[in-house]
């Protein structure tokens, strides 16, 4: 039986907070490409907002949600995580990104362009945007390979596991 909430009692083992709920649902601000740019660069090659990011005019990215099934409840862990495009398809999903019907466009094809705590790296794996009714962000579903992050969103993992992940990234 799944639980609808997610009640979980947990200690950072970062800042030795105690926390009541499991957070699930982090996000990168950025792609990994802009990220390495400098703030000089930022400012004169790129333009980034909540949802795109574009650098030189050529290399376009799109904000979207790897999830991951949480085994036993009803929500996931979700990675807000970035997706580089093709010209081409960046063309389709601004075309479509404001209709009422957009889930029915797409898929969009392209490489996962944020660094998250997995060994091997996640950037540069293959992956497909599908779009979600506005105002629900795209899901990334990821090529089903033997990368962990790609077990993951397939199998699903525990509340054990979401907390391990956690417990690696920055407090805040």
């Amino acid at each position: 039986m799944m639980q609808s909430t997610l009640h979980y009692a947990w200690t950072c083992s970062c800042c030795g907070r105690q926390f009541d709920e499991l957070p699930i649902h982090w996000a990168a601000t950025a792609p990994l490409q802009y990220e390495m740019l400098s703030v000089a660069e930022r400012s004169s090659r790129a333009e980034l907002s909540d949802d795109f990011c574009t650098i030189d005019g050529s290399a376009f990215f799109i904000r979207g949600n790897v999830a991951l099934p949480l085994v036993g409840y009803s929500e996931t862990f979700t990675w807000g995580a970035w997706v580089s495009l093709s010209a081409a398809s960046m063309e389709g999903v601004r075309a479509a990104w404001n209709r009422h019907d957009r889930q029915r466009v797409g898929p969009f094809f392209g490489w996962l362009c944020t660094a998250l705590p997995y060994e091997p790296t996640i950037v540069g794996i293959k992956a497909r945007v599908h779009f979600n009714a506005p105002p629900i962000l795209p899901f990334i579903e990821l090529e089903a390979t033997d990368h962990p992050l790609a077990i993951e969103q397939r199998q699903g993992i525990s509340v054990e596991q979401a907390i391990a992940i956690v417990e690696r990234l920055p407090c805040n």
